[in-house]
């Protein structure tokens, strides 16, 4: 955990596939942050402390690698040579080339991050058809046509409803790709990640993948604390969920752990599924209720007995808040639409595990990581613990206020599928009845009276 005289924190990468080489131009820096990569594969994190040193000496690295994960690096590689191929190697395999993606990118007037953010996404090292999709929620007013304009094949919509839930389902509906990828404007993403994160559609139950968010930069307190929150990441360790770990869990379903919509792939069918359908729009950034919308879909596909996978591999960089007062408003939102979110599943879904969460679970966690701070067993600041609270009791009003909202702008319509059934349309199994491969079916919104021009 980070105290005050622990950042800035610098951040490196290292390739076990590769020579190891010393690292340099850390001087300043508390510590150093080392991302361990074996070729694709995301092996895990260690930091380094380095005194103030210029650089951290190849030695030392190959020493520390060694003492983080020798052993499961070793496990690994006896594995591989002893063992059959595993379904995550396997899988990158065997999803066609002919299955076209769609990557929808959400901005509302920050156009230095979104041209960083297309200009990493026109990297990706694939052959299939990839449609990238730029939504401006604050049309008029912003640079994104600007910055758009100078990525051809980008397409532009406009959603002026103010909300990340309207501005992700604007896109949705805009896009056609066999698989819609989430991302966010500041997010950049290394070569690899398109087709890391699709591998695990090859098997024909999975709905949805979602992958690591690591941080670009520790530079400021703001973004070490928000790291030592819990940052947007989930972990080195793949998994995944389906519907009976959705039955089985005896308290509230745990899907704020199994990733983020900075990072999310989904088969574009679900979408049309009036089990699962679009974002709900009153939970998100944008809305009182600050953030959660994210975890209430992965809710509805598990509850419909989908299967999601977390690969850790397929990871992004993110850009988090420079500014305390930013974190402090992100912590806020985030505790807000944490509450909200489980209040949703009450109400509407009718599951009351909600309240095991909201009037055991939250309670018992706060009153823990209080006691560890006045311990000296953590360092995160009990300011910001209380300010969760605060935000969690804020939660109730904040769905209220996003309700009626929502009530005022209107929700998007469903998306319909004209033709859901056509001859030779492409399936998860992979391929069309007569042995041919498909196209996708064609997806329109239903006309909601709102202009979203491209």
């Amino acid at each position: 955990m980070p105290r005050s005289r622990d950042w800035p924190i610098a951040i490196r990468t290292l390739d076990l596939a590769e020579t190891i080489q010393p690292i340099t131009g850390v001087e300043g820096y508390s510590r150093v942050r080392v991302f361990v990569t074996d070729g694709p594969e995301l092996v895990g994190s260690m930091d380094i402390w380095h005194a103030g040193a210029s650089q951290v000496s190849a030695a030392r690295l190959l020493d520390t690698v060694v003492e983080h994960f020798g052993y499961s690096l070793f496990k690994r590689d006896l594995a591989r040579q002893l063992g059959p191929q595993t379904a995550r190697a396997a899988a990158r395999l065997g999803l066609p080339e002919q299955v076209s993606v769609s990557i929808v990118v959400p901005t509302c007037d920050r156009p230095d991050d979104l041209r960083r953010c297309l200009a990493s996404l026109l990297t990706q090292a694939s052959r299939r058809r990839i449609e990238i999709v730029v939504v401006d929620n604050r049309p008029g007013n912003s640079q994104t046509s600007h910055i758009a304009a100078e990525f051809p094949g980008v397409v532009l919509v406009d959603e002026p409803r103010p909300g990340l839930s309207y501005a992700r389902n604007a896109g949705i509906a805009r896009a056609t790709g066999d698989i819609i990828i989430a991302t966010d404007d500041d997010v950049t993403v290394p070569g690899d990640w398109l087709e890391t994160l699709i591998a695990p559609f090859a098997r024909p139950e999975v709905m949805a993948v979602t992958g690591h968010v690591l941080p670009l930069e520790l530079e400021t307190e703001s973004q070490c604390r928000f790291e030592a929150y819990g940052g947007l990441g989930k972990g080195y360790s793949p998994f995944e969920a389906d519907g009976e770990w959705f039955a089985s869990r005896l308290a509230a379903v745990p899907t704020w752990t199994l990733g983020a919509t900075a990072n999310a792939a989904f088969r574009a069918t679900i979408f049309t599924d009036p089990a699962i359908g679009l974002l709900e729009e009153s939970l998100g950034a944008g809305m009182p209720t600050g953030c959660s919308e994210d975890t209430y879909l992965f809710y509805k596909i598990l509850k419909s007995g989908h299967t999601i996978v977390y690969e850790p591999s397929a990871y992004v960089w993110h850009r988090h808040r420079r500014l305390m007062d930013s974190l402090r408003h992100q912590i806020y939102a985030y505790s807000k639409g944490h509450v909200a979110y489980h209040l949703l599943t009450l109400f509407r879904d009718g599951d009351r595990r909600a309240l095991i969460r909201c009037g055991y679970s939250l309670p018992k966690t706060y009153v823990k990581r209080i006691w560890h701070r006045l311990r000296g067993w953590s360092d995160y600041p009990i300011s910001l613990i209380l300010l969760e609270v605060r935000g969690n009791l804020a939660g109730p009003w904040a769905l209220w206020q996003s309700y009626r909202r929502v009530q005022s702008l209107g929700r998007s319509a469903p998306i319909a599928v004209v033709s859901a059934t056509a001859p030779g349309r492409w399936t998860p199994e992979g391929s069309s009845d007569d042995g041919a491969r498909a196209e996708p079916p064609v997806r329109q919104p239903i006309d909601s009276g709102v202009s979203r021009a491209s």
